[in-house]
């Protein structure tokens, strides 16, 4: 009875000048247990924005005395935390993006579907309420890109104003800055916080895969398919689909996703019928996507679709002042990964970072930290222990053997990483044998620090 009470207090006001649209508006709302109130053009949904508060606009984008974008405009400037849904005729896309644009939470297409338009409502009355249900400090914290620069406290403002929206947000940015944290902070800041947060890295799946991939097959449609499979789109059903490193998709798949997208439908290979979903598309890449389209390498139509808001990642050497902070948070990880107690910077070793360009970003300091922090002495990280100066594509240091014409070559089915630490294994486990399993001897005849083998023993697993 309580919960009705509370539903029964959230209004929506809508604006159309068809009596029809506001009768089958007023009736689906009503039924959802919401108060509505509806005016017939502009001029009056003004003065109702102005009188009265809404946890919800609803407004057709033409009206008799000018435009639903108006409106969008000024409850953006007068209401912020009002979310606005427009009514686009079907098929105007460009309308329905610039809405998008200037601030609308989202759109839905004439004829109105009454589920996407529940859909619609529901997921904006969680924005009317977030405010309340983020002070009362339960659930899980978002994951949040860590620092203090005044590039992060814009980019974290940024991050907080396209959460409340269902706009397609593009995120750009170098390869290791952290797109993905973005994206996740976004998802979770928003209404669909408790939906499902699918990551898809759009370079990594074979071709010839993509389509069942995405939208999922029929058991039987091809040889290989023996039960049915659901794609991502349908994994992503009324949460977030993020498409990293979206520049690497074929155009043959780009056609095929910007459809998804503008229907909200897709359709299973093998199957003849269309299955509705509910996504909220956030993509990234570290290429120049507008030089792809130039060159012809990706379509126009999609960017414009999946760029409606766009976000800059700042590169790490653009936020120097932030590099102790991080590493203090990553120093911590590692210690607490690895059941060692953690370890500090010194002086010289926070000078060099700052000084060091980060061409691979908040990743490559990860990497260059973790590295350094087996190699350190009583806990303290110095200048020398970061190796800045060597090739940091070098993950077996100090003393252990490396890579020989006698070594034999990588199997196919295995990849770099995964050889990489068969060959440390190999070692350690060499060393442990000779020495009869004493570390302390072991890590003396590896050439390394008894934190480092300590670090390597956890990695790989040797007990």
């Amino acid at each position: 009875m309580e919960s009705m009470r509370t539903m029964a207090y959230q209004r929506v006001l809508i604006v159309d000048d068809e009596p029809d649209i506001r009768e089958l508006l007023e009736l689906t709302l009503m039924r959802m247990g919401l108060d509505t109130f509806s005016v017939p053009d502009l001029k009056s949904a003004i003065r109702q924005i102005d009188q009265e508060a809404y946890d919800l606009c609803l407004t057709d984008m033409r009206l008799p005395d000018g435009k639903g974008l108006e409106l969008v405009k000024y409850i953006q400037h007068k209401r912020p935390d009002t979310p606005v849904a427009v009514i686009t005729a079907y098929g105007n896309m460009e309308l329905a993006i610039e809405s998008l644009k200037a601030g609308a939470f989202d759109f839905v297409s004439k004829p109105v579907e009454i589920d996407r338009l529940r859909s619609l409502v529901n997921q904006a009355l969680k924005i009317s309420q977030q405010p309340k249900a983020n002070g009362n400090g339960n659930g899980p914290e978002p994951p949040v890109m860590v620092g203090e620069s005044q590039a992060m406290h814009s980019l974290q403002n940024k991050i907080r104003k396209v959460a409340r929206s269902q706009a397609p947000v593009f995120i750009q940015g170098e390869s290791g800055t952290g797109k993905e944290l973005v994206a996740r902070q976004i998802h979770a800041l928003g209404p669909r916080a408790e939906a499902p947060f699918v990551p898809v890295n759009c370079g990594a799946i074979p071709s010839e895969l993509m389509e069942s991939e995405f939208f999922g097959h029929k058991k039987g449609s091809f040889t290989g398919a023996n039960e049915d499979k659901a794609g991502f789109f349908q994994a992503a059903n009324g949460g977030t689909l993020f498409l990293d490193e979206v520049a690497d998709l074929p155009l043959a798949m780009q056609v095929k996703l910007l459809r998804s997208i503008q229907e909200k439908k897709v359709r299973p290979i093998g199957s003849q019928n269309e299955v509705s979903v509910d996504v909220r598309i956030l993509s990234a890449t570290h290429k120049n996507l507008e030089a792809l389209v130039a060159n012809g390498d990706f379509r126009q139509d999609l960017f414009y679709r999946i760029n409606v808001i766009n976000l800059e990642v700042p590169a790490l050497r653009e936020r120097t002042e932030d590099i102790p902070l991080l590493c203090q948070r990553i120093l911590a990880r590692i210690a607490e990964s690895y059941e060692l107690p953690p370890a500090r910077l010194d002086r010289g070793a926070e000078e060099a970072l700052k000084e060091y360009p980060f061409p691979g970003n908040v990743r490559e300091l990860e990497n260059i930290l973790e590295r350094a922090y087996t190699l350190c002495e009583d806990d303290r990280i110095g200048l020398r222990d970061l190796n800045l100066n060597s090739d940091s594509t070098n993950v077996i240091a100090n003393g252990m053997p490396s890579l020989s014409d006698t070594r034999p070559q990588r199997p196919a089915d295995m990849n770099l990483e995964e050889y990489l630490m068969e060959i440390e294994r190999e070692a350690v486990e060499q060393a442990l044998e000779e020495t009869r399993w004493n570390r302390t001897a072991a890590a003396k005849k590896l050439g390394i620090t008894f934190r480092a083998l300590r670090y390597r023993l956890k990695k790989l697993g040797i007990d």
